[in-house]
């Protein structure tokens, strides 16, 4: 560019901003290059209306004001006479978000993600913003690990002003933790301390655990559980003197320093009791976890403050505080504490507010709260409350809360949140075998019918060998002290005839129960029926199994019973749904009254316990018996045997097939008079996944047996494998696939098995 140029455009340049707006009144106002943006928006974010002067001052905070407003990529002013014209270029608007090569995030989650920062369909297109995106969501991958991670961003223009913004993601290989050095451990050994954190170096469940990829999130959490681990023990001085994280050059590996000072382990000195003490201090001192003499255990401590305060809800101490003040004698390695007790004003509960049942009617979640209106509140009522609530699988979430009521200082409202699910299952199914020709089968259940709390079930099977109508209705509040009332109807007919038997049956009766409380987590169940079986096993051939001869004759083709059952339940599971802790018992006895044509007993008991392993990690244990006889010098009869083996039972085995088998005939099982079955599985959710579906591996053990063919003979089969649940909209689903550990030949074996929908 010669000079001469050069100097006229930089004298041009100066000229014009040397040069002032003349002042001027606006008559008018006009505005141009818009194309989205109302005008009416422009309109109302112009600081000089028409009829005012105008000037420099106000032409400059014109261009400021639009620009702020992030609509527009370009602002200026211009005056045609006494008419205000506003130039403006509006920013382009996003047409479309596209990703390649996205595995390790949900698209749907990621976009919901940039909507948060500013990048969404529809909206204006920002640079600035943009960059913003781009670096969370790269955050997003290094949270995960993922720090060989690029992400380039692709700007398309398209026609009306409008982009397509691409993210094309090159996501890597996540980094894995080498290495975790615990530097200054000597009281405690390192391999301990490393057990404890979350962080791990590669195992054989990494993959589901995550276990071995970084974040600072996760270091931050150890720290604490590392700390906590050592108050625990006594350490009351410990300390993190610093970490230090590395990455190998190939952003493939991670190691990991942490420095600390353990300090001196402390004993308990003495535990006091001050402030306003509403209960004996001997109420209170049971409360104490820590004792003195023994190691200082801040877990112990909590636990005690804790204890306290629940002692103190239970009496109507809402806002209690409770507080430990440690007194440290160095010297020594002793430490003393004053529990100072502030109970506050005893507070009532006002009014308790039920939400979110938009099926389910209010009194069948209030029948099951336990803290009343008007009542001084009980955090223990509360709880209890909550967990009832739970335990009727009406909700996939029930929430409590307690706040205070404004303006008060001594009344809460108690607040019943709860998201409702789907109560009823309709089961629909179709096969065929050799034995049965086509089967056709159903059920139609629902547990909380018109949102009343009652459960309705109409179960219909088809199949040539089985046939089968029933009935079953519960009402759970029969009366307002929660004694429930039920009914059972049902008519069966079973034909082997196919299968080369020369019997039939039919069974038809009903029966009423009751169910009495004893407690929050106890009922007692009473029941009586009426049963008449017939058997029509004529002509015999060699087919026919001779037990099923025999009984013929002895009790002839028909026989009425009137079974009577007591059964004890306990249910302390936290959730009927998902539970992770407690769990279920059940002992109960059906015997066949004296006046009937058959009396005989049967006694089972079943114990189902949950423990939490690791956080979503549950362990389930099942143990499930049966003993059952004939009285009055009769046997029982055979279609009241116990059965093993199925998806419900032991896995890996043909449903119904363990136990004992007809000489004649040995495909045909004929059940036992006594049942043991054993069944052990980690729960776990599927990564990816809401807890609604849930696997883990499995170990199942059991068989039934007779005088004829014992535990000392047989044994218990077992089995292992991998099992997974589904609570899906139409109903429970399960998937098994079993390996049998110790089948015999003539063992029916069955690996993959399923069942969905509502067992009756």
């Amino acid at each position: 560019m010669n000079k001469s140029l050069l100097a006229g455009l930089v004298a041009t340049f100066f000229a014009t901003g040397a040069t002032a707006m003349q002042p001027f009144t606006v008559k008018d106002v006009r505005v141009e290059g818009i194309q989205r943006v109302e005008a009416g928006t422009v309109f109302s974010y112009l600081p000089v209306k028409v009829g005012e002067t105008m000037n420099d001052e106000k032409a400059a905070q014109v261009i400021k004001t639009l620009f702020a407003t992030g609509f527009f990529n370009d602002v200026r002013i211009e005056v045609d006479g006494d008419v205000l014209i506003v130039v403006v270029q509006e920013r382009p608007a996003i047409a479309q978000i596209d990703f390649v090569g996205l595995k390790e995030f949900d698209k749907e989650q990621l976009l919901k993600g940039l909507k948060e920062v500013g990048i969404a369909v529809s909206r204006t297109f920002d640079r600035a913003t943009l960059e913003k995106a781009e670096q969370e969501l790269k955050r997003q991958y290094l949270s995960r690990g993922r720090y060989a991670v690029t992400i380039t961003t692709t700007i398309t223009p398209l026609d009306r002003n409008r982009v397509a913004i691409n993210f094309d993601v090159d996501e890597g290989d996540a980094a894995k933790i080498r290495q975790i050095n615990i530097v200054g451990a000597h009281a405690l050994k390192e391999k301990d301390l490393l057990g404890v954190l979350e962080l791990k170096t590669p195992s054989w469940i990494s993959w589901y655990t995550k276990s071995d990829q970084y974040s600072k999130q996760k270091l931050a959490a150890d720290l604490e559980t590392l700390r906590s681990y050592y108050l625990d023990r006594g350490f009351l001085e410990f300390n993190v003197e610093s970490t230090q994280v590395s990455i190998s050059p190939d952003k493939q590996a991670i190691y990991i320093t942490i420095s600390i000072n353990e300090g001196d382990r402390y004993l308990v000195s003495s535990v006091k009791l001050a402030g306003d003490l509403t209960l004996p201090e001997e109420e209170f001192r049971a409360s104490v976890k820590i004792k003195p003499g023994d190691v200082f255990s801040r877990e112990k401590l909590n636990e005690s403050t804790k204890s306290i305060s629940d002692k103190l809800g239970a009496q109507g101490y809402a806002f209690a505080n409770v507080n430990a003040a440690p007194d440290v004698d160095k010297e020594k390695h002793l430490v003393a504490f004053t529990i100072f007790v502030d109970p506050g004003k005893r507070a009532y509960v006002r009014r308790i507010n039920v939400t979110g049942n938009t099926k389910t009617r209010d009194e069948v979640v209030r029948q099951e709260v336990r803290q009343m209106e008007g009542a001084w509140y009980d955090a223990s009522r509360v709880v209890a409350s909550r967990e009832r609530i739970d335990r009727t699988g009406y909700f996939s979430e029930v929430n409590v809360e307690t706040p205070p009521v404004p303006g008060t200082i001594d009344q809460v409202d108690v607040n019943i949140n709860v998201a409702e699910k789907s109560t009823g299952n309709i089961s629909l199914g179709a096969g065929y075998s050799s034995a049965e020709k086509v089967i056709l089968s159903g059920s139609i259940s629902q547990s909380n019918i018109f949102g009343s709390g009652k459960f309705l079930a109409l179960q219909l099977n088809t199949g040539k060998l089985n046939r089968t109508l029933g009935i079953n209705y519960t009402n759970p509040y029969f009366t307002v002290d929660g004694i429930s009332q039920g009914f059972d109807l049902y008519y069966r007919t079973l034909n082997p005839t196919s299968l080369g038997y020369a019997f039939q049956s039919t069974s038809y009766g009903g029966g009423i129960r009751f169910g009495y409380p004893i407690n929050e987590k106890e009922t007692i169940n009473l029941g009586l029926a009426i049963d008449e079986t017939t058997i029509d096993i004529t002509p015999v051939t060699a087919a026919t199994p001779n037990q099923y001869v025999t009984f013929q004759a002895e009790h002839g083709d028909s026989n009425v019973t009137l079974p009577a059952t007591v059964a004890w339940v306990s249910d302390t599971r936290d959730s009927a749904i998902y539970p992770t802790k407690g769990g279920t018992q059940r002992a109960g006895i059906e015997v066949a009254i004296p006046g009937a044509d058959l009396t005989f007993y049967r006694a089972t008991y079943q114990h189902q316990r949950y423990f939490q392993i690791v956080k979503d990690m549950v362990l389930m244990v099942n143990f499930d018996f049966g003993y059952g006889g004939g009285l009055s010098g009769q046997t029982l009869p055979f279609y009241k045997n116990y059965f093993a083996g199925g998806v419900s039972s032991v896995r890996g085995y043909d449903t119904a097939s363990l136990g004992p088998v007809d000489p004649q005939y040995p495909d045909t099982r004929l059940g036992g008079t006594r049942k043991a079955v054993f069944n052990t599985e980690i729960l776990m959710p599927f990564p990816g996944v809401d807890k609604s579906f849930r696997f883990g591996p499995f170990f199942d053990a059991g068989n039934v047996f007779t005088d004829n063919y014992t535990y000392a003979e047989e044994g218990l089969r077992s089995s292992v494998g991998l099992a997974a649940a589904w609570i899906s909209p139409l109903g429970p689903l399960k998937f098994s696939y079993g390996q049998p550990i110790n089948e015999q030949s003539s063992d029916k074996l069955q690996k993959f098995q399923f069942q969905f929908g509502t067992t009756f």
